[in-house]
């Protein structure tokens, strides 16, 4: 951005940043929860496959690969889907059973959506399930426990925090980069990349790059860089799709917020690929969890 931007280190032009899709069909998402019945999502179109098709196609061009944090609600009922990512050489991560957030959920209920969904996940895609994304980033100080029943779960990492504050989500006083939630535990957290202006702290992925110039997510990447840090960004399918069906009874804010600038998102997201390294965020956790020892 200009009039804040840092100049990168020679070091940080050669880091590696995490590339993450939140992979749910259209009416998972939590902008519509309270008006798209879960009971009534089977009955809906189905545009998760060819939306993370285009995806996957779009990071071809560039030849990056990700980590796409699933669902296994998705899993369960597209398997191929899967089998394509793992083939194209990507990482297959839980993004949990069906969207629920965390803290909505018990530590009980919170491992037995964990196994269920990576039951599921490597069923289908046939590979390892070592990662896990929070539904709405709903790890955060109402839910103390989360991170524990990660670590006895066996997960090496979770992505789960975002340092912001948000009226959905938020963790504003987490760390900004890599730490170890659970003393004693391998578990590694890779909080989503924030824009720090002064002592705030702005959100860059999903919606907040769809809506907002595509030179504060590239600042962003540019100023962690300049820390020798890498970047962890994020975004679903549904936003490649400007052709996906309108739900009528949501409320205008969530609407504004859902259906903005989808047609603008996949040339956004060309420009941001091609203008960073990018790379599975496995690969970033491991050499974080070096970095902390």
């Amino acid at each position: 951005m200009k009039g804040h931007a840092t100049p990168p280190s020679p070091s940080a032009m050669r880091i590696e940043n995490g590339l993450s899709v939140d992979v749910e069909e259209w009416f998972q998402v939590g902008a519509f929860e309270r008006v798209i019945d879960k009971a009534d999502w089977p009955g809906l179109q189905s545009r998760v496959e060819a939306n993370t098709g285009a995806v996957l196609d779009l990071f071809a061009e560039t030849g990056a690969k990700a980590t796409f944090f699933t669902l296994g609600w998705v899993a369960e009922r597209a398997p191929r889907l899967l089998q394509r990512i793992v083939a194209a050489g990507h990482e297959i991560a839980s993004h949990g059973v069906d969207h629920q957030r965390v803290f909505t959920m018990t530590a009980a209920q919170f491992r037995a959506d964990l196994r269920r969904a990576r039951a599921a996940l490597e069923d289908a895609s046939g590979v390892a399930v070592t990662g896990y994304r929070a539904p709405s980033f709903s790890i955060d100080t109402r839910t103390p426990w989360a991170h524990q029943v990660l670590a006895e779960e066996g997960y090496a990492y979770s992505s789960s925090v975002a340092p912001v504050r948000h009226d959905h989500y938020g963790w504003p006083d987490a760390p900004r980069f890599a730490f170890r939630p659970v003393a004693g535990a391998d578990l590694v957290e890779l909080p989503v990349t924030v824009a720090r202006i002064g002592n705030r702290h702005l959100a860059t992925g999903g919606g907040f790059f769809r809506l907002f110039p595509s030179a504060l997510t590239n600042w962003a990447v540019r100023q962690v860089n300049a820390e020798e840090r890498p970047a962890i960004f994020y975004f679903h399918p549904w936003e490649v799709d400007p052709g996906q069906p309108r739900v009528a009874n949501a409320p205008l804010k969530s609407k504004l917020r859902h259906y903005s600038r989808l047609g603008a998102m996949a040339g956004k997201l060309r420009h941001l690929v091609a203008g960073h390294a990018w790379g599975r965020i496995d690969a970033i956790a491991a050499r974080e969890a070096a970095r902390l020892g």
